[in-house]
Formats: C-alpha cells, structure tokens, sequence
C-alpha cells in the first residue's frame, strides 16, 4: 500500500536557514535512518523538499479557475517536503513516519492509486 507523508512545521524555512551546523547534521542523519528503514520494509516510490509557501501559485475553485500567491492554506505550519512509500500498512507508515526530524508533524495518509 502506498502512503504520502507530509512534514510540516511553524516557520520550516526560517528555522532551516538559522539551523548550526550540527542540527543539519542531525537531521540528514534522520532522514538517512528514515530513508534505510523504509528500503528494509519496503520501498520509496518519491519524496523531495519544497520550496517556500510564497512561491505557490494556487488554483482556486470557480468557472474562471483564479490563481493567487500562495498556498492552499493559510497556517503557521508550513509543508517542507513529502514522501510517497510503499509498505504494507498504515501501521508501519506511522511507525516509520516516527523516524523522521523530531521537528516536524508528519501526516501520513492513504494514497488511493486511481488509474488515469
């Protein structure tokens, strides 16, 4: 089953660039044990890091489909990045997703996989 992981957390980006060289280090290593964890119980379909919320661009609903600046939601938390794994249940996601940066809220959830 495949599951998207979203990392959030208040002021991602600022927090990141004010990071010393030791937290960084920290959390490379965390994403490095997260990363081999997953590979030994099943795989990592895609995952990378996203830019800042203010080089969104939104669709919005409506017939003339507006566009604004910025993302979907206003929030505090921010989404840094994601993953998408395959593994064989929600269980192991959550467990796994508990692997990643202490930093961060991880919301793990269902990927539908509906064909195109």
């Amino acid at each position: 089953m495949r599951f998207a992981l979203l990392m959030a957390e208040a002021g991602h980006f600022d927090k990141w660039d004010a990071a010393d060289e030791s937290l960084r280090e920290r959390v490379v290593a965390d994403f490095q044990a997260f990363d081999a964890a997953v590979t030994a119980r099943g795989s990592i379909v895609a995952g990378d890091a996203l830019g800042r919320p203010e080089t969104a661009r939104t669709v919005r609903p409506g017939a003339d489909r507006p566009v604004t600046d910025g993302p979907f939601a206003e929030t505090v938390e921010q989404i840094g990045g994601f993953y998408v794994i395959d593994v064989e249940s929600i269980d192991v996601a959550v467990e796994l997703a508990a692997l990643l940066p202490r930093e961060y809220s991880v919301e793990v959830r269902p990927v539908l996989e509906v064909e195109l």
